[in-house]
């Protein structure tokens, strides 16, 4: 049972769960498939605002339902899974407040081959990478996003695919910038054998921060798939451009931009990944959801010449037993700013039956930062011990103890945290 994310709730819920309505009640609904949870669970820690002095332990209570629902597969397709709550500060840290965290994707066949995608997603983002990761520290990002999508099917090797695009993000602090931002694209897919794609694709972006700022994103791209029968790779290389205008000054970049995705089976009990980005974009963008170890600050330019990759395994164990380890790695050039972040680490998590109905696992983390401006140095160490008891079909309970390190150059930047929480689940349906 893993604990939902500190995320509030945000205003543009209310349209995408009308859409999510709309979309589920549009098709007959026997194979739809809902699952309803509710939870609880307390975390004590002894430094709650993660200061470097005069710490103070407070005690976090949660009450959330959870919810996912995908619908009959027809002319409309919706998919949604969100997680709804209320998290108390017994001494009052923190505010007390709502919280909730959503994603929906949807779609609508309008006439043979044009579609309408509809998709919403809502985060809890940091605002400085500097600051502690604290409620305080934290905005709630909303990405909404609707438009057509025509897929032209020219013969039996080549497809089209063209799409438009409006994309909405706010955020919940009034300092942080909203945008609107404008999206279209074209690519063209040729079938070169059955296990081999590759094409051509041209996309133009339009941002407009409720600053008066805008960013124009102009890039082409050459793409390919490939897959074996242990191995799937796809990725996209081409150029970019970003061109940014503030009032009368405007400043404009280029350079070579791609992403790479690797998936292969090393054993029947084994697989590996590696992904990887180069992209010129703004600081709203959903770059951050795709890659959770990647994260924008919002305190610097708004354009950003961003650099991530991960790769991991994932293992499995003829007793039960599971192990995934992720490295990771990534670097944030802000374009008309002093500012270079680069960031590295390491996640490894080990589960294994302990008894019957009980599992534990072992959690390791560490994260290395640095900030080019001021050449300072940051280090994250995590460990977390837990176990989870399925108690019958439809309860679970879990409990956890956990560490947290952090050193830097700064010393009022560093603290060390201890926490234990406890929770439970029930699934109603």
């Amino acid at each position: 049972m893993d604990r939902p994310q500190n995320v509030r709730v945000h205003r543009s819920i209310a349209p995408m769960m009308l859409v999510l309505a709309l979309a589920g009640t549009s098709m007959p609904s026997a194979q739809a498939q809902i699952e309803l949870t509710g939870g609880l669970d307390s975390r004590y820690t002894d430094n709650a605002s993660k200061a470097s002095r005069d710490e103070e332990s407070d005690l976090e209570s949660r009450v959330y339902i959870k919810a996912d629902y995908t619908s009959d597969p027809g002319r409309c397709n919706a998919t949604f899974s969100g997680t709804l709550g209320y998290s108390n500060w017994l001494d009052g840290t923190f505010d007390d407040e709502a919280y909730g965290e959503m994603d929906f994707l949807g779609d609508c066949e309008l006439a043979n081959q044009l579609y309408w995608d509809v998709a919403n997603t809502l985060r809890e983002v940091t605002q400085s990478s500097r600051s502690s990761d604290t409620p305080d520290n934290r905005t709630r990002k909303n990405v909404f996003s609707t438009g057509p999508r025509y897929n032209w099917r020219i013969n039996e090797t080549n497809w089209l695919t063209l799409s438009t695009r409006y994309e909405n993000t706010e955020f919940s602090e009034g300092d942080t910038s909203d945008t609107e931002r404008y999206l279209g694209s074209a690519a063209w897919n040729h079938a070169f054998s059955k296990t081999f794609n590759g094409g051509l694709s041209a996309n133009y972006s339009r941002t407009e921060y409720d600053t008066g700022a805008e960013v124009d994103v102009k890039t082409v791209n050459v793409t390919f798939s490939r897959n074996w029968p242990t191995m799937d790779v796809s990725g996209a290389i081409g150029v970019s451009e970003i061109e940014t205008k503030a009032g009368n000054s405007s400043q404009s970049s280029d350079g070579v931009v791609g992403e790479l995705t690797l998936q292969r089976a090393l054993t029947p009990s084994s697989d590996w990944y590696l992904r990887a980005a180069h992209q010129l974009t703004d600081r709203t963008s959903n770059l951050d959801f795709v890659f959770e170890n990647f994260q924008f600050s919002l305190e610097d330019s708004i354009t950003v010449e961003t650099t991530t990759v991960s790769t991991g395994v994932d293992k499995r164990f003829s007793n039960g037993a599971t192990l995934n380890v992720e490295l990771y790695g990534n670097q944030s050039d802000y374009i008309d700013d002093p500012e270079r972040e680069d960031g590295g680490g390491m996640n490894l998590r080990y589960g294994r039956p302990i008894a019957e109905r009980t599992t534990g696992y072992l959690g390791l983390g560490y994260d290395y930062l640095t900030y080019a401006s001021d050449e300072l140095d940051e280090r994250i160490t995590r460990i977390e011990v837990g176990a989870e008891h399925q108690a019958s079909s439809d309860l679970s309970l879990t409990a956890k103890v956990g560490h947290q390190n952090k050193v830097s150059d700064a010393p009022t930047s560093e603290y060390d945290e201890n926490w234990v929480l406890f929770g439970l689940e029930y699934r109603f349906r």
